[in-house]
């Protein structure tokens, strides 16, 4: 069942909480944004432990948390909220080879696009992650392989069915119908009601002159990241 007050927040959110280009680039401070609350570990671990999301989407997660725990279903938020800077040094840490893809230290890459490429299975370019949005989170583990036996298959499998009844979507789903883009991610799960109206004003404000000031940042165009990976979701 997919509830009004879903939607009903969306049209509050939107009218009292416009977007501007800064907010959809990561380019601003969550913990001293009204909008955004901060985790708690009723329901948070590790680095989210010092997180934030959307009000919004935080208070649907807790009502979506409390329905699978009666379910015997745990779900944890592990990765939150992260600005542009989180997200920079993320990605440079892995484009100048601090941290290795795969067991690759990506210097080794002389092809840029191809460095970019390999980096881009799983993380995005600073300014075009979803997750600078206060929308979207990844729960219980960072890897496929954990949800697809034990306590991970029943969790995913619990949120396939029911994460829309709260207003979530997986956006990186198995790409063999097509969708281009990050490689499928179990873990990620977006707050459409919010997510969906920030992507559309994203792909409307957003240009490639926009993503700049990290490493690699002028093969933006070149890799296609606002068309194929912005754009590349199963549910905007």
């Amino acid at each position: 069942m997919k509830t009004t007050w879903l939607f009903l927040l969306l049209a509050v959110s939107l009218n009292q909480n416009s977007v501007d280009k800064l907010y959809l680039l990561g380019k601003f401070d969550p913990s001293a944004d009204s909008r955004f609350v901060k985790l708690t570990a009723q329901y948070a671990q590790g680095s989210a432990l010092n997180g934030y999301l959307r009000k919004e989407t935080f208070e649907a997660f807790k009502k979506m948390a409390v329905a699978a725990q009666k379910d015997s279903v745990p779900l944890i938020i592990i990765s939150a909220t992260r600005n542009f800077d989180s997200q920079k040094k993320i990605w440079e840490n892995k484009w100048n080879g601090k941290k290795k893809v795969d067991g690759v230290n990506l210097t080794t890459v002389s092809d840029l696009k191809e460095r970019c490429r390999l980096i881009m299975l799983y993380s995005s370019m600073p300014g075009t992650s979803r997750h600078h949005w206060g929308t979207d989170m990844d729960l219980n583990s960072l890897e496929n392989n954990y949800f697809q036996s034990g306590v991970g298959l029943k969790v995913y499998q619990w949120l396939t069915a029911h994460a829309a009844d709260y207003g979530f979507c997986q956006p990186y789903t198995n790409k063999a119908g097509g969708r281009s883009g990050y490689e499928e991610e179990k873990w990620h799960w977006s707050y459409t009601p919010l997510s969906k109206a920030f992507l559309k004003e994203y792909v409307k404000q957003v240009t490639y002159a926009d993503i700049h000031g990290f490493d690699g940042s002028e093969q933006a165009e070149a890799i296609g990241s606002i068309e194929s990976y912005v754009k590349g979701v199963a549910c905007p």
